[in-house]
């Protein structure tokens, strides 16, 4: 265990395993990732999600 809060994307509960107690799902970290001015790779981000052309 990594000691950072983690969510189910099931069933929105919040835990600190790595599987959902109520579902049994794999969890994911409920934290965004970090944000940097210098982001090399943020263009090709917005064009796969479709926000630019």
């Amino acid at each position: 265990m990594s000691g950072r809060l983690r969510l189910c994307p099931l069933d929105r509960t919040y835990t600190l395993q790595e599987r959902c107690p109520a579902c049994g799902e794999p969890t994911v970290t409920a934290h965004p990732p970090r944000f940097s001015p210098e982001d090399r790779y943020g263009h090709y981000r917005r064009v796969m999600k479709g926000w630019t052309r």
